[in-house]
């Protein structure tokens, strides 16, 4: 529904409110009359802030003007011809006000429809935007810049009152001077003959006595324009406090949450464009009210009034200046974060920028930011105001930088490019905690003034916290710290406390947003990956999600304590397929064509109801970043029964010489990919094309995956090229065969299929009597 339709169905005090928005500079009988016309106009597009945007607003007046004339054309009958002569003296009207000055006439417009639109929306007691105008997100933004709309107005106010304010002092200085020059001719009448005297005397007398009781009169009036000059401003300041708040404490918040959360991979925290422009709004507000509480200060000293004005400039003063401070000190932010995990001796990058910085022409004398890296508990002091001057906890060098402005874009920052971590100095660790569990900070200073020297800033921002490390190895218990930290901080925390545990549901949304941008994948983890995860991190057979909803990891069981029966954590475990998937398995992951997350029991129950030939891929439970093939097919020992077999997991070095696509392809015996998929109509595309045919007499060698129980054998053996056996080959260096984990249940087992050390001369055994048995003879019953 038009805003215009249901702003005529307001009543009361709300209707008074909108009928009192019109007047001479934009009369209400065209508001009514080209209501469809106004409301489709995009009177947000143009800032008017910027002079250039001066010719759209030319334009809209223009069109404003010949819609108008168009109107009163139409107009027939008796009442047609008076309403013509009214819309055609408006149009004149309009070109005549807002010719010179077009921008004026948008900044009308928009504080009527914004001033409309709430007032609907008020009266409706709805939270939603009227009509269509606006979705549920531009409706923050309209709230926003209807507080803007309602400062500027404050603040127009404000200046009208000072110059009227100013021009009757100034007329009241001159009557003063007037009651100077009366008084000093009655003084000179002592030397004139007393009838002389007798003669001018009456006339000054009355002449003084009449100024002097105006200037009393007008003295006392000057106190109360004084006195609600600065009522005015401070409802100005108290809606400047609470338009800063939203933008610096719920959206620039926000901003910087989103900011911690892309750090786990979560979306991007979206660009600064928006804020900048609604800080800039704040700061030139501010200083606008800030000069006016100056101005009225100077007239206060050029002309004193006994009374409280005194202590109420004092006080709006000092309101006006920690408003600024405050915009200014929160605004000096990291637009781009140093890498939370930190390798000394490489070299990283960071940007900090101030979002006021152009609007208070910081640039003009361009200030330098020093970068210092400091601890958890150097960051705590500093929070507090102690003095930690001097102090840090590492050298970097590079690390200064001075701010640029950019023009075409008006924003002011610092790109620190070639900053490295040269050295670290650790603290004291107690208990468990590990180097990869230390955090710091980097803690980005500078200082700058604004109104030429009147206000100096030292500014200070810290950012997220990094875990410095300096192998490698490091690199994996160290992510594990910043993932706990980045998903789980609050805001306005003491640095950088963290809860110990979190609900399993927390942890699963986390781990999930990591799993996807590691991966590079739209698959994420379903709700069965993550049941998986559930019984691994806390040892547990159940299968209901429901289960686990309530339950709580600690960050011990996260990444201090090993699995049970392993030396590894639940992290590192969780990190290894995640590195795994990303570096060798990611196209195969978003075919679907890995199940992954199932145990070695779930898998044989899977398979064992399926064709044989059928198979899976899941991670190794045993091994860290490691990947398994299971698969069905006949008991070699018991003719009729079947049973899964399990190849020794793979991983990324194996993946380094031969890929798992053709791995799968060069094993024969697997038929189909479970359920029922033919394992060439999903990995097909990804095989190696065949190398090509022998050259000047030499014929290529090829590595080829053999599993040899599986071997089919070939008569032909001219028909196949020559190859290497993946597992026999000490050219390829293989820690391991690729032998068989025997049927679940073997003796020779631990639960997870892992070989038992103990066993050894068993094993040994085992595989020799099987490389004994002639290998036709062996399978050529289960030949299909």
């Amino acid at each position: 529904m038009a805003v215009w339709i249901q702003a005529q169905q307001l009543q009361g005090d709300a209707l008074h409110q909108m009928q009192s928005l019109y007047g001479q500079h934009f009369p209400i009988e065209v508001r009514h009359y080209l209501s469809q016309w106004i409301e489709g106009q995009l009177w947000d597009a143009i800032d008017l802030e910027n002079p250039q945007e001066e010719m759209k607003a030319k334009r809209l007046l223009e069109s404003l003007i010949q819609e108008l004339q168009k109107k009163a054309e139409h107009q027939v009958g008796e009442d047609g011809f008076l309403l013509k002569i009214k819309l055609g003296h408006y149009a004149s009207q309009l070109k005549s006000t807002y010719d010179r000055c077009p921008l004026e006439l948008v900044r009308c417009i928009k504080h009527i429809l914004y001033t409309e639109q709430r007032l609907v929306r008020e009266a409706t007691n709805s939270s939603s935007p009227v009509g269509s105008l606006m979705d549920s997100m531009s409706q923050k933004y309209h709230q926003i810049n209807q507080g803007f709309e309602e400062l500027r107005v404050l603040t127009q106010d404000t200046e009208n009152d000072l110059r009227k304010l100013q021009h009757n002092q100034e007329y009241f200085i001159i009557q003063y001077q007037e009651s100077l020059r009366i008084q000093a001719q009655l003084s000179s009448l002592a030397t004139l003959p007393p009838a002389d005297r007798q003669l001018r005397e009456p006339s000054l007398l009355s002449k003084r006595a009449t100024v002097e009781s105006w200037l009393t009169r007008e003295a006392n009036t000057l106190q109360k324009y004084r006195l609600g000059l600065a009522e005015k401003h401070q409802k100005t300041l108290a809606l400047l406090r609470k338009q800063q708040t939203v933008i610096l404490d719920d959206e620039l918040i926000q901003w910087k949450r989103r900011q911690q959360l892309a750090g786990n991979g979560g979306p991007p925290e979206g660009g600064l464009d928006i804020l900048q422009s609604w800080c800039e709004k704040l700061a030139e507000t501010i200083w606008q009210n800030r000069q006016q509480i100056r101005r009225a200060e100077h007239l206060r000293q050029q002309l004193p009034i006994p009374g409280p004005i005194e202590e109420l400039l004092t006080e709006l003063n000092s309101t006006i200046t920690d408003i600024i401070s405050t915009l200014v000190t929160s605004t000096f932010i990291i637009e781009k974060q140093p890498p939370q995990v930190l390798k000394t001796q490489t070299k990283f990058a960071a940007t900090v920028r101030l979002l006021v910085g152009g609007k208070l022409n910081v640039h003009m004398n361009p200030p330098q930011v020093k970068a210092t890296i400091i601890s958890e508990q150097q960051a705590k002091a500093l929070l507090k105001n102690e003095n930690t001057r001097n102090e840090s906890s590492g050298e970097i060098l590079n690390n200064n930088c001075v701010m640029e402005y950019h023009q075409t874009t008006g924003t002011l920052s610092a790109h620190f490019r070639n900053m490295s971590l040269k050295r670290i100095r650790r603290s004291d660790r107690r208990g468990a905690e590990s180097v990869t569990e230390e955090k710091f900070t980097i803690l980005f200073e500078s200082q700058f003034s604004v109104g030429g020297n009147e206000l100096v800033f030292q500014v200070k921002t810290l950012s997220l916290p990094v875990v410095v490390i300096v192998h490698g190895s490091q690199d994996n218990n160290a992510t594990a710290t910043v993932l706990w930290d980045n998903a789980f901080a609050e805001p306005g925390r003491v640095p950088f406390i963290v809860p110990d545990k979190v609900l399993w549901p927390q942890l699963c949304e986390a781990l999930n947003m990591k799993y996807k941008a590691e991966v590079q994948s739209n698959r994420g983890l379903s709700e069965e990956n993550l049941v998986f995860l559930a019984q691994k991190a806390f040892s547990s057979s159940c299968v209901n999600p429901e289960d686990y909803r309530n339950m709580t990891m600690t960050w011990s069981q996260f990444n201090r304590e090993s699995l049970p029966g392993r030396n590894f954590t639940f992290w590192q475990w969780f990190d290894g397929v995640m590195e795994l998937t990303k570096k060798h398995l990611k196209p195969h992951w978003n075919d679907g064509a890995i199940l992954g997350f199932v145990n070695k029991q779930q898998a044989q129950d899977m398979l064992m109801s399926k064709p044989n030939g059928t198979f899976l891929l899941r991670f190794s439970d045993s091994e860290i970043g490691g990947i398994t093939i299971a698969w069905v097919a006949e008991n070699p020992n018991k003719a009729g029964e079947r049973m899964v077999w399990n190849l020794m997991p793979y991983t990324t070095k194996d993946f380094s010489i031969r890929s798992l696509a053709d791995r799968i392809s060069d094993l024969n015996h697997l038929l189909f990919l479970y359920p029922d998929r033919p394992k060439d109509e999903v990995f097909s595309k990804y095989y190696t094309p065949p190398l090509s045919k022998a050259v000047d007499g030499y014929v290529k060698p090829q590595i080829k995956q053999v599993v040899p129980e599986f071997a089919t054998p070939n008569p032909d053996p001219a028909a196949n090229p020559t190859y290497m056996d993946h597992a026999a080959s000490p050219a390829v260096n293989q820690p391991h065969a690729y032998g068989l984990y025997p049927p679940i249940g073997d003796p020779m087992l631990d639960a997870d299929g892992d070989f038992d050390l103990d066993d050894t001369m068993d094993v040994a055994r085992h595989v020799e009597e099987l490389l004994r048995r002639p290998m036709e003879g062996q399978w050529s019953g289960q030949q299909s």
